[in-house]
This record gives C-alpha cells, sequence and structure tokens, in this order.
C-alpha cells in the first residue's frame, strides 16, 4: 500500500523551532512535486509551503515565507519542513501531501501531525 507518513510534530513556545519529515512509500517519489498544509481548528485546511520534484523550486505562503523552509532528499523518499520563529497562529495538524499542483493537492495526503505553539 501506498505510505505517507509525517513525524516531528509537537509542543513548542513561541519563537523556537521545529522541523517536520514527511516519508513516502509506493510511489516514484522524485517525478512528483510534494508540499505541507495546514489546518487549525474550526478552519478550513491551508496551502503552507510546495517543492518541485527535483527540488530546484519553491513556493511559500505569505504567512510563513522567511520563517520556514521546505527541502526534500529524493535518495532518501523523504520531505522536510523546518519551522523558525513559530507563533500561535501556526498551530494547527500539519499534512504532508503528494503531487502537488498549483497549490493544490492533486495525489493523496498523510495522515497529519500536530503542531502546538504555546503563546
Amino acid at each position: 500500500q501506498v505510505q505517507l507518513v509525517e513525524s516531528g510534530g509537537g509542543l513548542v513556545q513561541a519563537g523556537g523551532s521545529l522541523r517536520l519529515s514527511c516519508v513516502d512509500s509506493g510511489r516514484t517519489f522524485r517525478y512528483y512535486a510534494m508540499g505541507w498544509f495546514r489546518q487549525a481548528p474550526g478552519k478550513e485546511r491551508e496551502f503552507a509551503a510546495a517543492i518541485s520534484g527535483n527540488g530546484g523550486n519553491t513556493d511559500y505562503a505569505d504567512s510563513v515565507k522567511g520563517r520556514f523552509t521546505i527541502s526534500r532528499d529524493n535518495d532518501k523518499n523523504t520531505m522536510y519542513l523546518q519551522m523558525n520563529s513559530l507563533k500561535p497562529e501556526d498551530t494547527g495538524v500539519y499534512y504532508c501531501a503528494f503531487d502537488v499542483r498549483g497549490r493544490k493537492v492533486i495525489g493523496s495526503w498523510g495522515q497529519g501531525t500536530q503542531v502546538t505553539v504555546s503563546s
């Protein structure tokens, strides 16, 4: 079965950092753009960041630009999201997404990992 598994979420104080990981199994990883989306309780899921198949191009939502960095290691079928200068409004469930085009998910989602930023 296809598996898309996130890890690295947790509780962090405002101003702190966290690194999320996403491991894909069952697909030709390097051919597809991937990304991160997030959802706060009671709100719609929103785009955070995306990265092209070869890692050469990235895209960030204005809300995270300058603070978050997306990267990937295709030899390990792994994507990362380094989150710095975290704010309480960054709190939510973060989802790894396979095959991202135009800030929309064409492929599939991971199970999500909780990120909580305390004030």
